[in-house]
């Protein structure tokens, strides 16, 4: 693991500014049917066991996706600014966003039985069902 680090981005019209501490460089993968839609493919985030931390939170609007976890965006212009776990700390925020673009590591895909057969990623990476992934979090 890398020490802990707060790394900073923003939206696209620079309305809201969110910090997240990650002591990672990995990016995973999502490809279930919400995400895709979503975000018309499929979500490239950096997770986070830590609160993430917004400036500009009126500009925020936060959608229930499921009956476990929400969508934040912003209502300008649109952008998609993370996914949150309602009772885990648990964030998955677009890697795009952030304005440290470090050499990351994609090295997990989940839901790999809702990716559909039109594109794949080049590197191997650790494959989760949906099913697997929620028994992986199931203790948790």
């Amino acid at each position: 693991m890398l020490p802990i680090k707060t790394l900073e981005g923003h939206c696209l019209c620079g309305a809201v500014t969110l910090r997240a501490a990650v002591n990672h460089d990995q990016v995973g993968a999502c490809h279930c049917t919400t995400c895709r839609r979503w975000g018309g493919g499929p979500l490239l985030a950096v997770e986070s066991d830590q609160p993430v931390e917004c400036s500009g939170e009126q500009h925020i609007g936060v959608y229930a996706s499921s009956d476990w976890a929400e969508r934040g965006f912003c209502i300008e212009c649109g952008t998609h600014l993370f996914y949150r776990l309602r009772e885990q700390p648990f964030y998955a925020i677009p890697v795009g966003l952030f304005d440290d673009q470090r050499d990351w590591q994609l090295n997990r895909e989940v839901f790999i039985d809702q990716k559909p057969g039109f594109y794949c990623f080049a590197q191997r990476t650790e494959q989760l069902t949906g099913e697997e992934l929620f028994a992986l979090h199931a203790d948790d």
